[in-house]
């Protein structure tokens, strides 16, 4: 089974917000989830769009998971506001 750590879309119309999670990678965009590790909401502000448990994130990468683009980035993201 190949696990991807990813996006899982919620929210409302023209509101979204989204759950960062760990997925078999051919489980539909929705599906069930293996774990929550944070969400993120855009329009939200600034500090609090973003919440993730970088723990576990690498907890699942020694595992062997691998990240999406998307997801990716949001962990560098949260890494630069970490530093400042």
């Amino acid at each position: 089974m190949s696990v991807r750590i990813r996006l899982k879309k919620m929210g409302a119309k023209k509101r979204p917000c989204y759950r960062v999670v760990v997925m078999d990678s051919r489980a539909p965009r929705d599906g069930k989830a293996i774990e929550e590790l944070g969400y993120y909401h855009p329009v939200e502000a600034e500090e609090r769009q973003l919440v993730l448990n970088v723990d576990k994130v690498n907890e699942w990468l020694q595992k062997g998971a691998t990240m999406s683009e998307t997801a990716r980035a949001l962990l560098n993201k949260k890494a630069r506001t970490a530093k400042v």
